[in-house]
């Protein structure tokens, strides 16, 4: 009788090879499975926050609408600043207006002006800093110019005056003689868009009221307290001026700084500063000169 061959139960090393295949496509599938998950989470965030940033856009230009119906509703007496709340949507809207002209007007101010709020900052030549400003804007005149020029290269700059209206007035930071901390608290009541080289005094803040020439520190206290009583009486607060009179007025220009700041549901918060134009028989109703927001940066 033959004899049967002896049975073995150990795995050939064939089925060890398909185990590990097996192993290896689990764990590739798991990894593609966690890469997957993390796309659509990525992709659901991203879409969150462009709804957001659509949102919030709409809820600034609906904004910058009611501010401007609210200025030309009273054509005869416009108003030059003013606040008002609106909730739309999901969201909570706060809305602050001024006239632009509240703050000085570097390509328009005169130079007594100008150095009047270098002086109020603390400036210690505000003549001489005045003096380079208005020789920045000015435009060429062939002795003149050439002997500011001269200036700039003997400091050793690689550029000479603009001898033109500066085009936004974070060019101050370029002027000659000028330290960098006065040009860093001139800034915030400076502008380019105001066209007026008056101040409105209804709306302009004490820093601006004490750079007219001839302001004394009682003129100015007797002047804030007066618009704290009436603040939109123009006529009360011109004659306090003094010999300032001439470089203040109480009317609103036509350009406007508005700040929009967005509530979301979310807890998100958006903000964004606008300056417009309204203008008087134009086919559009305003047009905006400049924006500036923190939308992209501002996280719940």
């Amino acid at each position: 009788m033959a004899k049967k061959a002896p049975r073995t139960d150990r795995p050939s090393s064939s089925d060890g090879f398909v185990i590990v295949a097996v192993l290896w496509i689990l764990g590739a599938l798991a990894t593609l499975a966690s890469i997957y998950t993390v796309y659509v989470v990525n992709t659901a965030t991203a879409f969150a926050v462009h709804d957001d940033r659509l949102q919030a856009e709409a809820l600034v230009t609906a904004g910058l609408e009611l501010t401007v119906h609210q200025v030309t509703s009273t054509p005869n007496a416009r108003p030059s600043h003013g606040a008002f709340n609106f909730r739309l949507g999901n969201a909570n809207v706060a809305v602050q207006f001024s006239s632009e002209s509240a703050r000085i007007d570097i390509n328009q101010a005169p130079k007594e002006l100008l150095a009047g709020l270098f002086a109020a900052l603390g400036g210690q030549d505000p003549e001489a800093y005045a003096d380079r400003v208005v020789a920045w804007r000015a435009a060429p005149q062939e002795a003149q110019q050439d002997t500011e020029a001269d200036l700039y290269r003997s400091a050793g700059r690689n550029y000479v005056p603009r001898g033109a209206p500066f085009p936004n007035v974070g060019e101050l930071w370029l002027v000659l003689g000028i330290p960098d901390v006065l040009v860093e608290r001139a800034l915030p009541f400076l502008t380019v868009y105001s066209g007026q080289a008056q101040i409105n005094v209804l709306d302009a803040p004490p820093e601006v009221l004490a750079a007219l020439p001839g302001m004394t520190p009682d003129r100015l206290n007797s002047i804030l307290q007066q618009r704290a009583a009436a603040p939109q009486n123009g006529q009360l607060l011109l004659p306090l001026l003094g010999p300032a009179q001439a470089h203040g007025g109480a009317e609103a220009s036509k350009t406007m700084r508005v700040q929009v700041r967005v509530d979301l549901d979310n807890g998100r918060r958006l903000s964004s500063e606008a300056i417009i134009y309204i203008g008087d028989g134009e086919p559009e109703p305003y047009r905006v000169l400049s924006w500036r927001d923190d939308i992209d940066q501002v996280v719940p």
